[in-house]
């Protein structure tokens, strides 16, 4: 049998290039094939060192040569390679990796992944393992489907499993590469192998990227959404007896730059300002800001009713302004790579990992016993709504309230602390509460808004496994696991300048502010107690005919204290060390869905399930496998944060689960020269939680679902040195029960006779519609008579002449029914007005059913082909140019579906050509990701009502290209 080249064979074997359809992925424990056959692939997807083409389970595995060869860095690549996979950055510092339009749809800190990510097989609790770069490993499993029999926590979608690269005692080993490319990008890898003893062998290896941003900031012709970070991982491997092997593995990883955390925010600007964003398609356009919160509450019309015409004045503008106060004369860039921004991003992120794992072979039995601890933070802030408060407007409220200073001696208190000279104050993002008003607060020569999102998460894992390979028929795995998790810290801000000066407006009269000054929903502490115990049996009724029956008994505990303010009490100027020492804190109530006043929202809950697995496999021939198997999953429920009382919100989610069918069959033909592996599936989903947003808080539903598709991977190789690879599949996915919910982009529904209202006192938006006769005339003349009606002061607790108008009209292309009209208004006011008639106010808006509606994140096609061929150069040289190409198709970024809400489908194309040296000890190779640099949307996110209904997207990083240069040895 003649030697393949070594870069040959880790692609013949592999999983595709980045963007191609996966083909496996060799390992070295793999045999080498004869001439024209594709190499085997071993993988431990069922605990057990096993060939590919033998395992009864839709996986697909990346060996180390695949992924450093073809380009395949990280997850964002990764994706791209696989059937029914996609990964998409999310808006809180998170991701979701969805496989068979199953992904980490629900939003929160106690909520489970609905894709287990793992280390060593060891699960990884909001781990940042995506944001590294992939370096030294043997290899990366994603397994699809339910896996809780297998591997530590429960999961529905599936698993990724990265395993390492392992100490040797062999030899001497060392491997390093420096890459190259445009926005100035510098990549090292590096790894070393030292064997102390003949059964004593540590390993060390770690990357560095550096990089400019992708992304020019047009403000300052600066460019933001670079990368600055760097990974270590140490591993030490101890065989004291011939069946006993000790494994270490210490892990740490950090990142400090001005990464973005989304790629550029998209709105079709609302001249209403009822909305602030129209449904009707995504454009290049601002908020109208008077729909957000600081546009409502600081207009002229809402302090007029909290303090008349005089205390009016002091509004930062009117609601019916033509041209939104915060970015006049400003203009949105059309190109994906520029944004308008004066605060540059912030970007932290850690993580730690310590494992220790023992195995022990006692002959028929053997057991491990594995213990991990990992810690993990995370701290990043953005321009909330990527523009540039215009500093005109800011001016002129500073000026008018020194002016009026003297009436009200409160507001130079104001002004001192929202001001510094000609700079512009905003508070800090900090716990005190206090903000500016306490002195911590940031200047600048334009007002600010940002946000901030942090976390803190650490997690311990215990897990134990015995297993049997017994000669008989019969053979067992059992195993249990316990995990104990505490996020000590998690919040997140929303801060602006306009909120600031806001809450001193509000609070000046009486000697203080409103805390706290900016919007902080903060979980104080999060604990998760969980253990399962799970297992398999294994009966072989024939050498062909197997058997495998698993059964899983899961364990969940839950407890959270967390609450959300903004504006919430009065705290007198010069309170010191918290806002919560005011005097009026003992009112505030941080549990408004409980009788009474609490601090904080306090929750508990505890779940159990029993799940499991049937399958039956028949091996055909040596190159012939086809299996059918039963799975049932469940991902555990979690509690929905606390909401300042606008309208009520379920307290918590329940678990979810899934009854999974699977027919698949393992093929290689001619001679071993073409491989080809299908898989069909069959999902339904009782309880899928999904994420919304509302009122400025995520929280999460349930709903039913039904999943359903086709998966194929195939490998064909016609010579030994040409090589194709293509995979495809077909997913469909519905919401397969009726569920009632109100979409936040339409709170009209498809009434044509509702009337959108947005509360000028929360910013939120409710709807009021005509239960009798007269239709949208009657409707928008009853909510200009409630509006009257406030002019006029005749509501208690409200002061005349506010100067609220009746309902306007929506444009032609809104995307709302047509004749639906806007008004500013109060929805508690036209609830009280309404009772008794035919008018109803309804808090969330018209509920429409989603009953058939497609799963977010679930593209209905997918394939991709690549293709390489082997030059061989004398002996032991070769050049291999390859070539890559993969298509995803449309999705939709939320439950809601609808154009709006539409990612578009799109084709990445990579290429690259490789020069290997001499036996295979150095290369030379030339790159190029994204040939045709695309900037396709991989996944969206709307915000809440009284943020004006803004889009963030997420995309595709742009084209790369550069040159390489590594040893191996």
């Amino acid at each position: 049998m003649k030697k393949l080249s070594g870069f040959r064979l880790a692609l013949v074997g592999s999983a595709s290039v980045i963007g191609l359809w996966a083909m496996p992925a060799w390992s070295q424990q793999a045999a080498q094939a004869e001439d024209n056959g594709i190499e085997e692939i071993v993988v431990t997807a069922q605990r057990t060192a096993q060939s590919l083409q033998d395992v009864p389970i839709a996986v697909t595995a990346f060996s180390a040569e695949a992924l450093q060869r073809q380009q395949i860095n990280n997850p964002l690549d990764i994706q791209l390679t696989l059937p029914n996979v996609t990964f998409t950055k999310g808006n809180f510092t998170g991701a979701s990796f969805t496989i068979r339009g199953i992904g980490d749809l629900c939003v929160g800190v106690t909520c489970d992944s609905a894709t287990a990510i793992h280390a060593e097989g060891m699960p990884l609790f909001a781990t940042r393992l995506f944001e590294t770069e992939f370096f030294d490993l043997e290899r990366v499993e994603v397994l699809r489907g339910p896996q809780g029999t297998l591997f530590g926590r429960n999961a529905t979608g599936g698993v990724v499993n990265f395993v390492n690269a392992k100490p040797k005692m062999d030899a001497i080993h060392a491997a390093g590469e420096v890459e190259y490319g445009n926005f100035d990008s510098l990549r090292l890898k590096g790894m070393f192998n030292l064997p102390i003893t003949d059964n004593l062998a540590v390993r060390v290896a770690g990357t560095y990227l550096k990089r400019d941003g992708y992304t020019t900031n047009v403000f300052n012709n600066s460019r933001i959404d670079g990368r600055d970070l760097y990974a270590i991982r140490g591993s030490v491997r101890w065989e004291p007896t011939p069946d006993t092997t000790i494994d270490a593995m210490a892990y740490y990883f950090r990142e400090q730059d001005d990464r973005n955390r989304n790629q550029k925010q998209l709105c079709q600007t609302d001249p209403t300002g009822v909305l602030g964003c129209l449904p009707g398609r995504l454009d290049n356009g601002f908020i109208n800001a008077n729909s957000t919160f600081v546009g409502t509450l600081a207009s002229r019309e809402f302090l007029t009713t909290q303090g008349g015409a005089g205390f009016g004045a002091l509004g930062l503008g009117s609601l019916y302004a033509p041209d939104p106060y915060n970015y006049a004369g400003h203009t949105q860039p059309t190109d994906v790579r520029q944004i308008r921004t004066d605060y540059t991003p912030k970007y932290f992120a850690e993580e730690e990992q310590y494992m220790l794992r023992i195995q022990h072979d006692f002959g028929g039995i053997k057991a491990q016993l594995t213990g991990m601890y990992q810690r993990n933070a995370v701290d990043s802030s953005v321009d909330y709504n990527q523009s540039v408060f215009n500093p005109a407007v800011a001016t002129a409220a500073l000026a008018t309230a020194r002016a009026v200073s003297a009436g009200i001696p409160g507001l130079t208190n104001v002004v001192n602390a929202i001001s510094s000279g000609s700079q512009f104050c905003t508070s800090q993002t900090e716990e005190s509460g206090l903000g500016a008003y306490g002195g911590l607060r940031n200047c600048f020569s334009t007002p600010q808004d940002y946000d901030r999102s942090n976390q803190i998460v650490r997690a311990k894992t215990l897990e134990a496994i015995i297993s049997s390979e017994f000669e008989g028929k019969f053979n067992f795995l059992v195993g249990g696991i316990y995990v104990d998790t505490v996020l000590p810290e998690n919040s997140y801000y929303v801060n602006s300048w306009g909120i600031d000066y806001l809450v001193g407006v509000l609070g000046a009269a009486n000697g203080g502010f409103l805390g706290t000054p900016f919007f902080r929903n903060n979980t104080q502490r999060y604990t998760l107690e969980s253990y399962g115990l799970f297992g398999e049996a294994y009966y072989n009724f024939t050498d062909t005919v197997k058997l495998t029956a698993g059964i899983r008994y899961n364990s969940d505990k839950k407890d959270v204290s967390a609450r959300s303010t903004l504006a919430s009490f009065f705290v007198p100027f010069g309170t010191r060390g918290s806002a919560f020492n005011s005097p009026a804190a003992a009112g505030f109530d941080g549990d408004p869905n409980r009788a009474g006043i609490q601090p904080f929202s306090i929750r508990g809950v505890s779940q159990t399930a029993v799940t499991g697995r049937v399958v039956l496999d028949w091996k055909i021939s040596d190159d012939n496998l086809i299996y059918a198997s039963y799975s049932r999953g469940y991902k555990s429920g979690g509690i929905n944060p606390p909401l300042q009382p606008i309208f009520a919100v379920p307290d918590t989610f329940t678990p979810e689960f899934v009854d999974a069918f699977e027919i698949g069959s393992k093929n290689s033909f001619l001679d071993g020269a073409l491989r080809a592996n299908l898989t069909a599936f069959y999902y339904k989903y009782k309880g899928l939680q999904l994420s919304r947003i509302t009122a400025r808080t995520s929280v999460n539903d349930n709903v039913d679902a039904v999943v359903y598709g086709l998966e194929g991977e195939f490998i064909i190789q016609p010579t030994r040195n040409f090589v194709v690879n293509m995979n495809a599949s077909y997913l469909k996915t519905r919401v397969a029960t009726d569920k009632f919910l109100a979409n936040p982009r339409n709170p009209a529904g498809n009434r044509s006779d509702a009337v959108i209202i947005k509360d000028i006192t929360n910013g939120s938006n409710c709807a009021v519609v005509n239960n009798g006769a007269g239709g949208q005339a009657a409707t928008r003349a009853f909510v200009t008579g409630a509006n009257n009606a406030i002019n006029a002061g005749a509501i208690p607790g409200l002061q005349a002449g506010a100067g609220l108008r009746g309902p306007a009209d929506f444009p032609a292309d809104s995307g709302l029914p047509t004749g639906v009209g806007g008004a500013f208004g109060i929805c508690g006011v036209l609830q009280a007005v309404g009772a008794g008639t035919q008018f109803q106010m309804l808090p969330e808006g018209v509920l429409s059913n989603l009953r058939g509606n497609e799963l977010p994140q679930a593209p209905q096609y997918k394939f991709s082909a690549g293709a390489q061929y082997t030059f061989e150069i004398g002996d032991s040289s070769s050049l291999v140019p390859r070539v890559d190409l993969a298509h995803t198709g449309s999705s939709y970024g939320n439950i809601f579906n609808g154009f709006i809400n539409r990612v578009p489908s799109y084709t990445v194309i990579n290429t690259q050509v490789q020069f290997n040296g001499k036996d295979d000890k150095w290369y030379l190779r030339g790159f190029v990701q994204n040939l045709t640099n695309n900037s396709a949307v991989t996944g969206l996110y709307v915000t809440d009502q009284s943020s004006g209904l803004f889009t963030n997207i997420f995309t595709l990083e742009p084209r790369r290209y550069g040159v390489a240069a590594g040893f191996r040895f």
